[in-house]
């Protein structure tokens, strides 16, 4: 049989890839394991989501194709939400698309704007999606390291100006995944100046946009002034709604770039099935009732997260976003080794950083999934890898 082309070869290996088998035969050995790693946590969505699916599961209308349009309701609901949470105001039928999960847009938008030789900046440590897709897509992926003293942030005016010439997407992340960082306003403004003047795609991944603490409040880049010439956002119903398996998101922005990316999801797929559009449509409905108690449980869980890692000797500071603690690894061990060991040895699972690319080394990921009692105890756990 042929072997799988040159692009295929590329790809790295995806993050927890292997950790389902390892988890399996080592549960099999009776270990109580604790999964710290993938963000998906076993929360239920609100009630009105289920009673939702419930009441339409048996409707044959919704189980007909849905092909790019979706369900308009879900459309207007969008716009609503967008509205009401960032102020802008957005066209429902030119300036949103209904997603198959958000990562069915990141995905798919390099094949509408990547030629050969084009280059996609994209953070480092990040999403697995961006690289898996421009490698895909036959661009060059262009990865810049998300450094502490840069705030995890991609120091823009550092990117070489060859690449700057033949970039055509820039990938942001802000709330980030993995280093919890966020962004201030200016850095936004930046960004948009910097992609319209290089001719750039400001693609803006806001799978967190609803995980704030402490007061903070996540923005749009939609909100920033130009950010409609050059911006295509992505937004999830996955942590902000416990909804990672339904599979479902949006993408919502500049009018040509929702129109390309719509044109390539025609050839690739027919569209999120309706029941779960409309389980979406409650989703944002509950959006003002529901989210903050449960932006409050995760809010909890980072404080008791960080009461617990830090009592352990671990240093991990407060982060005002995301459902993550980004941790230093310490003595200097290698993430992958020292991920290894916490579950071969104490049966927790974390993700390293290397794992998420090579600018996260030296970190390792702590995803808020567990209550205080199992996350103290994954704490106490692995504070004894290192003690």
């Amino acid at each position: 049989m042929p072997d799988p082309n040159r692009r295929y070869h590329a790809l790295p290996p995806y993050p927890l890839a292997g950790m389902k088998e390892m988890r399996r035969r080592i549960e099999a050995d009776g270990v109580d394991v604790i999964d710290l790693g993938a963000g998906d946590a076993p929360i239920d969505p609100p009630p009105s989501v289920v009673e939702k699916l419930r009441e339409v599961v048996s409707d044959k209308s919704y189980s007909r194709y849905a092909f790019q349009m979706g369900l308009p309701v879900l459309r207007t609901a969008i716009a609503t939400f967008m509205l009401q949470r960032f102020g802008v105001k957005v066209d429902p039928w030119t300036e949103i698309l209904p997603l198959i999960g958000s990562k069915d847009g990141l995905a798919h938008l390099p094949f509408a704007y990547l030629e050969s030789g084009d280059a996609a900046i994209i953070p480092d440590p990040g999403y697995q999606a961006y690289i898996g897709a421009v490698t895909l897509a036959g661009g060059e992926p262009h990865l810049v390291p998300l450094r502490p003293e840069n705030d995890f942030l991609i120091p823009l005016a550092e990117v070489p100006a060859d690449v700057a010439r033949r970039a055509r997407i820039l990938f942001l992340n802000y709330p980030n995944n993995p280093t919890t960082a966020i962004a201030p306003d200016s850095y936004f403004s930046e960004a948009i100046e910097y992609c319209e003047r290089h001719d750039i795609v400001f693609a803006h991944d806001n799978a967190y946009s609803e995980f704030g603490f402490d007061g903070y409040r996540p923005r749009s880049v939609l909100e920033f002034d130009g950010a409609r010439d050059v911006a295509i956002e992505f937004h999830s119903f996955s942590k902000t709604y416990n909804m990672t398996g339904w599979r479902l998101g949006w993408a919502v922005g500049n009018s040509d770039m929702i129109a390309a990316l719509t044109k390539v999801k025609t050839f690739m797929d027919t569209g999120q099935y309706l029941g779960i559009q409309a389980a979406g449509v409650a989703a944002l409905e509950s959006w003002a009732t529901w989210v903050p108690g449960n932006i409050a449980t995760f809010q909890g869980r980072r404080d008791g997260g960080v009461q617990a890692f830090s009592a352990a000797g671990f240093d991990v500071l407060a982060p005002k976003a995301t459902m993550y603690l980004w941790i230093p690894v310490p003595g200097g061990e290698p993430s992958e080794d020292f991920a290894r060991r916490a579950l071969e040895q104490e049966g927790v699972i974390v993700l390293p950083g290397s794992s998420l690319g090579t600018g996260g080394e030296g970190f390792f990921r702590v995803a808020l999934t567990v209550d205080d009692v199992r996350m103290s105890e994954a704490a106490r756990r692995l504070a004894r890898l290192v003690g």
